[in-house]
């Protein structure tokens, strides 16, 4: 691939990277990103896409953690659920057809979206925590996915945080954590079962880290309510283009 292709790539990933360190949500874009406009394979994609997330989840926890918006108690529950499932979900995505699965995922997103967006006048202040079985179902369900659709993880994992009324830096939060252990296993997995196009790996990687680091500032910067408002509007966004992507793929 041209030098001039990978710059254009980095260009366009940096405003995904801001999307998924402000609010998790970015990478379902990368895919079609490559797939649509510098017609990559699939599963090429899907290669080099978690290939990156797993720096840009490096930027992304560090710097969360930091400011003390993850909740480590729930993460580590999350990463017991996550790591096999998403070594599972890469092995899966090397034999299966993905579309069911993003069906399911838009309908997810789409429900969680105006969930909040019908629930946004209550009180998002008390933190809300999980116990230790559900966080684990909720890791494999986020891992499975994740791999299978080639979107890190925060796409599977803040819908559903949101819907049970996790506060939404919080659900962030623990998205960039947990996109880490996702990234690295569906990368593992990817080496054995398939490839990873390592030129724009290395590409989407560095952008998505730029972009991250710009992300988490925003997320700090404005309020709560501000923030879980713009994540439930771009949750049914994303879901109605998943669909439209689905149904005329």
């Amino acid at each position: 691939m041209e030098v001039s292709t990978l710059a254009l790539i980095g260009i366009l990933s940096i405003f995904v990277g801001i999307l998924i360190g402000s609010i998790g949500i970015g990478g379902i874009l990368l895919v079609p990103m490559l797939t649509v406009v510098f017609g990559l394979g699939v599963h090429e994609a899907i290669g080099a896409a978690m290939f990156s997330y797993m720096f840009s989840g490096v930027v992304g926890a560090v710097l969360y953690a930091r400011k003390g918006s993850i909740r480590w108690n729930m993460a580590f529950w999350l990463f017991a659920g996550a790591i096999p499932a998403a070594f599972a979900g890469a092995f899966l995505s090397s034999v299966i057809s993905s579309r069911g699965l993003e069906l399911f995922i838009a309908l997810l997103v789409i429900f969680a979206g105006a969930n909040a967006v019908f629930s946004r006048g209550k009180d998002d202040k008390e933190e809300r925590t999980l116990d230790g079985p559900a966080l684990i179902g909720i890791g494999a369900v986020t891992g499975v996915g994740s791999a299978l659709s080639g979107t890190g993880g925060p796409l599977v994992l803040v819908p559903i945080l949101v819907w049970l009324k996790v506060p939404v830096l919080t659900a962030v939060g623990l998205s960039q954590a947990v996109q880490l252990p996702i990234a690295a296993l569906a990368t593992a997995g990817n080496f054995i079962y398939g490839s990873v196009n390592m030129a724009v790996g290395v590409t989407l990687a560095l952008a998505l880290m730029i972009g991250a680091a710009i992300g988490v500032r925003i997320a700090h910067a404005v309020s709560r309510n501000t923030l879980r408002n713009f994540v439930a509007w771009v949750l049914v966004g994303v879901g109605i283009f998943m669909i439209i992507r689905v149904v005329s793929g």
